[in-house]
């Protein structure tokens, strides 16, 4: 893996190598200096079309089979389009992969994949926004350790994810405790990596999402692990597409016709927690019931604000957040999002679901 960045290294060869070992498929090495000047050029201001064209397919992930499930158990109307596949990805850097590879056509995701998208100069753009106001993560020590506050990181071993949201998270829990880069030591690697990298030591502490804790403190709690909340939140969840498929315009209209039944299924799920805990906890994440309980006794509400005023505000503090460190360049956040799609989720729910 990557060497670690020292203490007054340049964290741009830190990035160059979180990079190399994130999203080598893609080839990104070559790609973040241009990135500024590469913005959202082309984007269509088109108006969106009010009927989805015959034929239009649409690829769209759905990470562990999340999306499928909601719409079946919620019962919800079928689709004015073929779903032509359903791509069982989640994380930051293999969406970004697949976009590239143009197997991919929209995504649900935290805030800062579209930034690293930025910098790594691929267009993308934000269609729907579902504001969280809980934790979603929980900072979990390896087995034997003696960590117990985020104070006690310093200069401890951290899991991180540049490209994804649990490296927002740390990030923000970091500056939260007044802790500076470079009182910590940062290990590249991705969240599917977390797990394995505390089991072996190789991290002291990892960000774990509340669906991951549960699992992982019945194995190594005995052991010594534990679970450290904070009330740093990541505020983001989100839709957002390749710019080539916003352009098509009978995709986009796909897209806007995909986002009710995406924010109708969060409510399902929320207003259907018994449920939900047995057909997707217990059957497809072989947890049990009581773990299922706990996980969505932590649910956020699903919250679709009809204007995006604040999420720019927060995708913005995020950008000037890794700026800082150097992960990326400073740039303006607005260019990351579609406009035309503002207020379709919030206009598919019930007024209590719109923030």
């Amino acid at each position: 893996m990557p060497s670690l960045p020292a203490s007054g290294v340049d964290r741009r060869l830190f990035l160059s190598s979180v990079l190399g070992a994130a999203a080598a498929v893609a080839g990104l090495s070559g790609c973040a200096e241009s990135s500024a000047a590469t913005g959202s050029k082309g984007a269509s201001a088109a108006p969106l079309a009010d009927k989805v064209p015959a034929g239009t397919s649409l690829k769209i992930a759905s990470y562990q089979n999340v999306q499928q499930l909601q719409f079946k158990l919620a019962k919800l109307p079928e689709l004015p389009f073929t779903v032509s596949s359903w791509l069982n990805i989640g994380a930051g850097p293999d969406v970004i992969n697949a976009f590239r590879a143009k197997s991919l056509d929209l995504a649900n995701n935290a805030g800062i994949p579209p930034i690293q998208a930025h910098y790594q100069g691929f267009d993308a753009k934000i269609v729907a926004i579902n504001v969280t106001r809980k934790p979603n993560y929980v900072f979990a020590t390896k087995p034997g350790s003696d960590i117990r506050t985020v104070a006690d990181f310093r200069d401890k071993k951290l899991a991180f994810s540049q490209g994804q949201a649990q490296g927002v998270v740390l990030l923000r829990a970091l500056k939260k405790a007044g802790l500076k880069y470079d009182d910590v030591k940062l290990v590249p690697l991705t969240s599917n990596q977390f797990l394995t990298a505390l089991q072996s030591g190789q991290v002291d502490i990892a960000p774990l999402s509340n669906n991951q804790s549960p699992a992982y403190l019945k194995q190594y709690e005995s052991k010594g692990a534990r679970t450290i909340t904070t009330d740093v939140v990541d505020l983001l969840n989100l839709l957002w597409a390749p710019v080539s498929v916003l352009n098509d315009s009978a995709k986009a209209a796909a897209v806007a016709a995909y986002i009710p039944q995406w924010a109708q299924g969060q409510v399902w799920q929320y207003e259907n927690p018994d449920t939900w805990n047995e057909e997707f906890y217990v059957k497809t994440q072989n947890l049990t019931l009581p773990q299922a309980r706990s996980i969505t006794a932590l649910a956020n509400k699903p919250l679709f604000p009809p204007s995006w005023a604040e999420a720019i505000k927060w995708e913005q503090e995020t950008a000037d957040l890794l700026a800082e460190g150097g992960f990326v360049k400073e740039f303006k956040v607005d260019s990351l999002f579609d406009h035309r799609f503002e207020g379709i989720a919030a206009r598919s729910v019930p007024a209590e679901y719109r923030k």
